[in-house]
């Protein structure tokens, strides 16, 4: 009877009940759970991704909040306070659309009704500004291009007709674009709580780690939401004040949707500079090297000064991630995916180094005998 108990024992220490491995029954039950969890997280993706873009945007109204509390010094309460903030941002945001809001959707319609002619290939030819120099091949440019526009346009139509489905599901969700700002508005309210949920991660195992990865994780944010929303200002005020001082066609339009595409570093600045001076060329415009001088000129200035300015060493992430990043992230979540794919990647590489530093300090830390 003992040797049969113990041979019992035996089984179960190495592994194996009734046949069965148990480090394999774990293994598949962990992955079962992993499965499910990946599964509830895709059923829910819709309210996860309103949950982060109300995230981020309570970091853009965050700090105008503590700059409030700065100048009133605790004598106003902090809900009352909060909502004074956010009647000040709607109403500069009602400012701006009252005051070029008309003039960017004149401009739209005009050109969404002048683009089939823009784009003609019959008139190309007599239309399109080039200089002195340049006369003589006026036949062969106009032909290239006429060869990239027949060739663009019918590569050009998925797009189109997915960005059609995109605009009209947005169309039917407009229910989000106020509930993002009350989502940011309790989360902003409700800081102190997660100010106490920090003390509480410090106090457990592993807490120091976690209550760093959790501080990093909020200065990649805060940087990334501060940065972008800079930029993309002072992308708008320097497009428009200059493209409107050229005369460009259709300048602020041009701005705004400059403005819009900042927020996808790399492709994004391309992408609105292939625009404008598509748009200023295919109008006549006849001072297109000129637009070409200033977007380099300020796309040196921004990349170069502004942006590494503006943006912490956190949100540093190499161009070859972003443009991965960029990519992966449209196939995965469309337009969404394009936004969050930056902030994803500086928040993975900033947990990487905070786990690099533990690592470094559990290994210098000196041995007791």
């Amino acid at each position: 009877m003992a040797t049969r108990a113990a041979a019992t024992v035996d089984r179960c220490q190495g592994g194996t009940v009734f046949g069965i491995d148990a480090r394999t029954a774990r293994v598949v039950w962990t992955a079962a759970l992993v499965i499910a969890g990946l599964y509830g997280v895709y059923l829910v993706r819709t309210t996860l991704l309103v949950m982060l873009i109300a995230v981020l945007f309570s970091y853009l109204i965050y700090p105008l909040f503590v700059q409030a509390q700065r100048r009133v010094g605790g004598r106003v309460p902090r809900t009352p306070l909060l909502c004074l903030v956010y009647l000040v941002v709607i109403a500069l945001v009602v400012l701006a659309v009252g005051l070029f809001g008309n003039q960017v959707a004149e401009q739209a319609t005009t050109l969404a009704h002048q683009l089939p002619t823009l784009l003609d290939p019959a008139t190309l030819e007599k239309r399109l500004p080039l200089p002195g120099p340049l006369e003589p091949l006026r036949a062969r440019v106009a032909g290239f291009l006429r060869d990239l526009l027949q060739g663009g346009s019918a590569e050009a139509m998925p797009f189109v007709r997915n960005l059609g489905f995109g605009l009209v599901h947005l169309a039917g969700n407009l229910i989000y674009v106020v509930v993002v700002p009350i989502l940011s508005f309790l989360m902003i309210l409700q800081a102190p709580v997660f100010d106490e949920l920090l003390l509480t991660v410090k106090q457990r195992r592993n807490g120091a780690f976690w209550t760093d990865v959790l501080h990093g994780l909020n200065t990649v944010l805060s940087s990334y939401v501060r940065a972008l929303a800079l930029l993309s200002l002072a992308t708008l005020l320097a497009y428009g004040i200059v493209l409107s001082l050229l005369q460009v066609p259709f300048a602020l339009l041009l701005a705004a949707a400059a403005a819009v595409l900042e927020v996808i570093p790399v492709l994004g600045p391309l992408v609105a500079a292939a625009a404008i001076v598509g748009v200023a060329l295919f109008s006549g415009y006849e001072h297109v090297g000129w637009v070409i001088a200033f977007i380099g000129a300020y796309r040196i200035f921004q990349d170069y000064m502004l942006n590494p300015y503006l943006m912490s060493e956190g949100v540093d992430v190499p161009p070859i991630l972003v443009v991965f990043g960029l990519l992966a992230g449209e196939e995965l979540a469309g337009v969404s995916g394009i936004f969050l794919s930056v902030p994803f990647l500086a928040a993975l590489r900033m947990v990487a180094v905070q786990v690099r530093l533990h690592r470094a300090k559990i290994t210098s830390a000196p041995t007791v005998l």
